[in-house]
């Protein structure tokens, strides 16, 4: 659960500005569509650790604001995935379920354990990033609680 509304939440969401703020492993934003979170906006940014690099285009392929933003991550000769992201009011605060499927590439064929746990690691960090950031900045006084509750294969909750 997110200690902030679900409007709250979204905001950060819609600014592809600042995807690289809660996504781990984002180390630039290069392009942002203005009409990002519209379907069809595209958001590019640089993703990798120290000189290894790799620039990434994510496409919205379902947005319903305030509510559901689905993007179609494309990572060149790695493949691509689906990353949903749902967010459901809880009382003042947001239950957030994200998940993420592979598509097509390498990351269809891994998909499973190791794989399926270092995508709950790495996605366990952004919603905690995610928490945090939407906590401090509308005033709540703690971030996440209970990530990763509730959630299975490929999701994670907070």
């Amino acid at each position: 659960m997110i200690l902030s509304s679900p409007s709250e939440v979204w905001g950060l969401l819609s600014d592809g500005h600042r995807y690289g703020e809660w996504v781990s492993g984002t180390q630039s934003v290069l392009f942002a569509d203005p009409k990002w979170p519209d379907v069809g906006a595209r958001l590019k940014f640089r993703f990798g650790a120290g000189p290894l690099t790799l620039d990434d285009t994510c496409v919205v392929r379902i947005c319903e604001p305030q509510r559901r933003l689905e993007l179609e991550a494309k990572a060149g000769p790695f493949g691509a995935a689906r990353i949903a992201m749902n967010l459901t009011p809880w009382g003042e605060h947001t239950l957030f379920i994200l998940e993420w499927h592979p598509l097509r590439g390498p990351g269809s064929r891994m998909h499973g354990l190791p794989v399926d746990y270092v995508v709950a690691v790495r996605n366990g960090m952004m919603l905690t990033k995610l928490a945090r950031i939407a906590v401090r900045e509308h005033g709540g006084t703690a971030g996440a609680a209970g990530a990763g509750a509730g959630a299975g294969a490929g999701q994670e909750a907070a």
